[in-house]
């Protein structure tokens, strides 16, 4: 895949910074730099350190498949892939009035700034 325009016939939610675009998981930026920075939610079900994270995690997650149901979203791929073991595509979603969806997660306090240096702690 090279950097531009990503055409996905299907765009669900996995988890707060996860959508999934014609089946394959791809990671949201909120217009961070890859391996630099982002944006972070929190973890879902058994992957969550505590009540509270899950809580939370089921909100963000809710937020964004509302976000997602908007017409005439741009998804964009920053031309990287994640570190993990299914290198997810790193994306950006951008609404008609050109906001990225990401930092409208971060705006409302659904997400945080993410950092290759930290790890966020959602259960203190």
């Amino acid at each position: 895949m090279i950097a531009g325009l990503i055409i996905c016939a299907s765009l669900t939610v996995v988890d707060g910074d996860t959508v999934k675009c014609n089946g394959q998981n791809m990671r949201l930026l909120g217009e961070g730099v890859p391996f630099v920075s982002g944006i972070d939610t929190p973890e879902i079900g058994s992957h969550a350190k505590c009540m509270k994270e899950r809580k939370l995690a089921l909100i963000a997650k809710g937020r964004l498949k509302e976000l997602l149901t908007e017409k005439g979203l741009r998804v964009v791929f920053s031309g990287a892939t994640d570190r993990t073991q299914t290198h997810r595509p790193l994306i950006n979603i951008y609404r008609t009035n050109g906001e990225e969806i990401g930092k409208k997660m971060l705006k409302e306090g659904l997400a945080r700034t993410w950092s290759s240096k930290q790890r966020n702690d959602w259960c203190s």
